[in-house]
């Protein structure tokens, strides 16, 4: 049925739910499993924010970038936890659905199985969700959970 998976994951509990879905999926159908951990470049804004707290390092993409492995690598043991064995975890930067479904395109995935609630942000909450943009832009079928 599938072979290739695709879990976008935020460390939100909507992406463990949906994680915990795909990993049964994955055993049933003997599927590969990837997990994808996006997060933003900083705008001007945090930027200028920042230059107010000299005593913390100098770019804030290496924080996002940071936190964003540790959050895949956290996706990743639940997984092995759920009896998948090799889990695959990439983390990315750029607009979310976007590079969610440019990755799921570009890896030829069968199924992308997310969440209907992230972290998201104010811009989610006025634009609408992450999962939302997904199914509309994904040429992959979605499951949202």
């Amino acid at each position: 049925m599938f072979k290739s998976i695709l879990v976008p994951f935020d460390g939100s509990q909507g992406a463990e739910a949906a994680l915990a879905k795909a990993a049964a999926l994955a055993q049933l159908c003997g599927a590969e499993l990837t997990l994808l951990t996006v997060y933003r470049h900083h705008s001007l804004l945090e930027a200028s924010m920042h230059m107010l707290r000299p005593d913390e390092p100098a770019d804030l993409d290496d924080i996002m970038r940071s936190h964003a492995k540790e959050v895949a690598e956290r996706g990743k043991s639940l997984v092995v936890e759920s009896g998948i064995s090799a889990p695959r975890a990439f983390v990315k930067a750029g607009p979310v659905a976007r590079t969610i479904t440019g990755f799921a395109k570009e890896r030829r995935h069968d199924l992308i199985v997310i969440g209907s609630r992230g972290l998201g942000s104010l811009e989610g909450v006025l634009l609408g969700s992450v999962s939302h943009k997904v199914t509309s832009l994904s040429e992959t079928p979605v499951l949202v959970i």
